[in-house]
């Protein structure tokens, strides 16, 4: 199943199972069920080749030294966690029975032909480390028809001029070499803002893993939509989940978040995914706060209309009132319920003649 984002729908959520299958199908096939089983829209891996993404030497990130073995090379790392095309088409299969959407983000030119051109996915996700990577930009947007762009570790002139790569993708699509200047003229053009806002959105997020949380800048996220104009969302790298509950309350329209059986397996992300129950918690207090955010008008509720007479008041005889005595500061209050004169009529009441009796705490006519 492939997946295609609809931003006036509940937020897309995506569990990222990335390489947290360890380089096991077994393991894979049980992060689709867990996500699956969470009500997760998507479940997302990693495409790659190793020999096409770092060198021999390449040094890993301080947070994999962490959580790996410190004598092997980020390649030695990344080679034990490719999955096969023929892993691909399995996972995609099973994905596909259990009613969850297959993603996976290609960090290479043959991973993208893969993924796109030979097993049919048409929803992209880039990745923060690409998003300089002009040829593979151009790449995607020649082949996807929905691109997810996520932004750890860029400024927002980055974030633009990756823009004008996929929108000189989205509104060329031909093979034509990309001249100087046709990036930022594509970005500025209405063609290419039209096929940005019909197929990308943006994912604030920080590269770290975990992310502290004076590092999130969720205000970020609302950068990002106010200067482009598209959709956007939260990839969180916190640990729990009440940062993307946030994102999801200051409007993000996906979530993407690891995914683990278990945080104490071996591997460079583990640590920092949810593990199955509380991705259950997270994908139902998301669909929670959906409904709290309701339509934005401000009107009564069904059940607040059978509270108002009884949360309001009226206006109230404070003690006895004869027929044709005067309403006074002293006779009259206001007291629950609210089925009598409504309390502000008050003044127009003082000094007004009764036109019939009242008990003390009986409530004037309406």
């Amino acid at each position: 199943m492939t997946s295609s984002i609809d931003t006036d729908m509940p937020t897309f959520i995506i569990a990222e199972a990335g390489v947290n299958h360890n380089g096991d199908l077994n393991l894979a096939r049980q992060l689709i069920d867990v996500a699956a089983e969470a009500g997760a829209n998507a479940v997302k891996f990693q495409t790659f080749q190793a020999e096409q993404v770092v060198s021999r030497h390449a040094p890993k990130a301080e947070y994999q030294t962490r959580t790996t073995d410190q004598a092997e090379s980020q390649f030695e790392m990344i080679r034990k966690l490719e999955l096969t095309e023929t892993n691909h088409e399995v996972l995609i299969a099973h994905a596909q029975v259990r009613g969850i959407a297959f993603l996976s983000t290609p960090f290479d030119m043959p991973s993208l032909h893969l993924l796109t051109k030979r097993l049919g996915l048409q929803t992209v996700k880039i990745p923060s480390g690409e998003i300089t990577n002009a040829p593979f930009l151009l790449a995607i947007a020649r082949v996807a028809q929905q691109v997810i762009l996520s932004t750890g570790m860029s400024t927002l002139a980055e974030v633009e001029a990756a823009l004008g790569m996929l929108a000189f993708g989205f509104a060329t699509q031909s093979a034509a070499t990309p001249q100087h200047g046709d990036f930022e003229r594509a970005f500025a053009s209405e063609a290419g803002q039209q096929a940005l806002r019909e197929h990308v959105t943006l994912l604030h997020c920080t590269t770290e893993y975990p992310t502290p949380f004076d590092e999130v800048n969720l205000r970020a996220m609302d950068t990002l939509a106010a200067a482009f104009g598209l959709p956007v969302g939260y990839s969180d790298h916190t640990l729990g989940i009440h940062v993307s509950l946030a994102a999801v309350a200051r409007g993000a329209r996906v979530i993407e978040k690891h995914l683990t059986l278990d945080r104490n397996l071996p591997g460079p992300d583990h640590k920092a995914s949810l593990e199955p129950d509380e991705l259950r918690q997270l994908v139902r207090q998301i669909r929670e706060i959906e409904q709290a955010l309701g339509d934005g008008i401000k009107r009564p509720t069904a059940s607040e209309w059978e509270n108002r007479d009884v949360a309001r008041k009226s206006l109230v005889a404070a003690k006895a009132i004869k027929v044709g005595e005067v309403f006074t500061e002293e006779n009259l209050t206001c007291k629950r319920p609210g089925t009598g004169a409504n309390p502000s009529s008050y003044w127009q009441t003082l000094g007004q003649a009764a036109t019939r009796s009242y008990a003390a705490d009986e409530a004037l006519d309406g």
